[in-house]
C-alpha cells in the first residue's frame, strides 16, 4: 500500500478506563481500524489531562489515576476515514474525535511482515 498527497488525520481522545463491548475502548478502536483496512493506528497514553467534566487525571505518584487520557491517531485517505467516522460515532459515547486535512509526504508498506531497518 502506498499513500501520498492529500489525506485525513483522525485523533480520538478518550479515557483509559472507557470500554466498548467488554474491552478497553482504545483496543476496540484499533482493532476496528485494522479490520476495515486502515493504513495504521497508534495509541498514546497521556500523563495528565482533563475533559468535559474538568476533573484532572494524572499519573502522579501522589494521585494514582486509573483513567489516564488516551489518544488514538489514524491517518488514511478520506475514502476510508469517512466511513470510519460513522463507526466512531457509535463507539465513542464520551470523548473527543477530531479530523484535519494532512499531506502525506511518504507512507509505503510492502504488504509483507513488518521489519526494522532499511532494505537488505
Amino acid at each position: 500500500m502506498k499513500i501520498e498527497g492529500k489525506a485525513k488525520a483522525v485523533a480520538i481522545y478518550v479515557g483509559e478506563s472507557d470500554r466498548w463491548k467488554g474491552q478497553p475502548l482504545y483496543v476496540a478502536i484499533v482493532e476496528e481500524a485494522r479490520r476495515l483496512g486502515m493504513a495504521g493506528a497508534s495509541v498514546f497514553r497521556g500523563m495528565m489531562g482533563f475533559g468535559a467534566n474538568s476533573r484532572i487525571h494524572t499519573a502522579s505518584i501522589l494521585r494514582l489515576s486509573e483513567d489516564l487520557p488516551v489518544s488514538i491517531h489514524i491517518v488514511d485517505v478520506e475514502e476510508r476515514i469517512k466511513p470510519f467516522l460513522r463507526v466512531l460515532d457509535d463507539m465513542v459515547s464520551e470523548g473527543l474525535v477530531v479530523t484535519c486535512d494532512v499531506t502525506v509526504e511518504r507512507y509505503v508498506h510492502s504488504g509483507g511482515p513488518a521489519q526494522g531497518g532499511g532494505k537488505p
